[in-house]
């Protein structure tokens, strides 16, 4: 069968030619690859900044955004069934017997980083044609989402966001809605920063939760960006023509800040205009490069004179898995024609080069199987 794979000591990426995988497990599923979405961490795989290939092997199979059709199932299996559609988890647990995280099925906060992560981290990952993993891993999709559901894992990221977000304002007054003392709405602000997939992403799920949500982004308006941002009910702002220290003056109170760029510089110049009881997310991965200066004062008198949390995120666990399929159900409801829009273009495998070692087009790209 053919495979997407990198091969980090000769610095090569390539098309192979592999044998399919054989179910061993009772729980194990055999999966027919339909999509795989093409991604940041993906591209920089591929520019060889890291991705570990499995124990004795030359080689690893990237790709972590997957939508698969389940062709055969194992005799002790009993959460999907042949012809289901599922997505995959990415990250398994680690092996030690003391980390806690792990022990529970909550490997998204594994404490020895010793997991690994299918496409990524020590287990072939989804760029290929067949697949097997255990059923526990694997979430069914209506086929209502069949042309959409390879958003589902990016769109994990907000959704673990969100929930930690929640928990974490449980400390306040915190919902919106509507005060049943005062009959007066009220809805918190959110500010996304990027307008790549898993900013967009993060901007519907805001939205759908019933946050007023800016998207402020490099792009001068209008784009199609701000477009889709403006047909789901959010408000597109341009670096380039509002400076981060106006942004909060036409938003006003900052509650929440949802960073989905990896450009550090930008993020500490947005965490100093959170708001009071604002929390700021990091969702983003920056490479490497020069220092910035940060006024550390400001930021630090901030969190504490207006009881501010930052935390940061990655990965995804069983809930947010399912959020995400619930959500994107939703959004498809509500505004079928952006959802399609986050799709840029389909693609066969063969044209995996272009898609990741060439300049980043579009939003998502997609390489289909079926």
């Amino acid at each position: 069968m053919k495979a997407i794979a990198v091969f980090p000591s000769r610095r090569e990426v390539k098309l192979i030619e592999q044998e399919p995988p054989t179910p061993r497990a009772p729980t194990d599923v055999k999966l027919r690859m339909l999509d795989v979405g093409v991604c940041g961490t993906d591209r920089e795989i591929c520019a060889f900044q890291y991705g570990t290939p499995p124990a004795g092997s030359d080689h690893l199979v990237i790709g972590h955004e997957s939508l698969g059709e389940v062709v055969e199932v194992g005799p002790a299996v009993s959460r999907v069934k042949p012809g289901d559609l599922v997505i995959t988890m990415v990250r398994r647990p680690c092996p030690h017997a003391d980390c806690v995280a792990c022990r529970a099925g909550r490997q998204d906060f594994c404490f020895t980083g010793d997991f690994s992560e299918r496409g990524i981290k020590g287990l072939d990952g989804f760029m290929t044609e067949t697949v097997v993993d255990d059923e526990r891993y694997m979430h069914v999709v209506p086929r209502t989402l069949r042309d959409v559901a390879v958003l589902v894992e990016p769109l994990t990221i907000a959704e673990k966001a969100l929930i930690q977000v929640g928990q974490v304002q449980q400390r306040l007054p915190w919902a919106c809605g509507v005060d049943p003392r005062t009959q007066r709405r009220f809805r918190h602000r959110a500010v996304v920063l990027g307008a790549g997939p898993v900013g967009l992403l993060g901007a519907m799920a805001l939205v759908a939760a019933d946050f007023d949500t800016s998207v402020y982004s490099r792009e001068p308006a209008p784009n199609a960006k701000s477009e889709l941002l403006t047909a789901i009910g959010a408000h597109y702002f341009s670096a380039s023509e509002t400076p981060i220290d106006r942004l909060a003056e036409q938003v006003g109170n900052i509650d929440l800040v949802y960073e989905a760029t990896g450009a550090s510089s930008i993020a500490f110049q947005m965490m100093e205009a959170i708001g009071t009881n604002g929390v700021f997310v990091f969702t983003g991965v920056p490479g490497r490069k020069a220092p910035i200066e940060v006024d550390t004062d400001v930021i630090m008198r901030n969190l504490v004179l207006k009881n501010q949390v930052v935390f940061g995120t990655v990965n995804a666990g069983q809930e947010a898995f399912e959020a995400a399929i619930r959500d994107l159900t939703v959004f498809q409801q509500r505004w079928p024609a952006a959802v399609q829009a986050l799709i840029t273009g389909r693609y066969p495998i063969e044209a995996y080069r272009d898609l990741l070692l060439g300049p980043a087009q579009g939003i998502k790209n997609v390489l289909t199987f079926a």
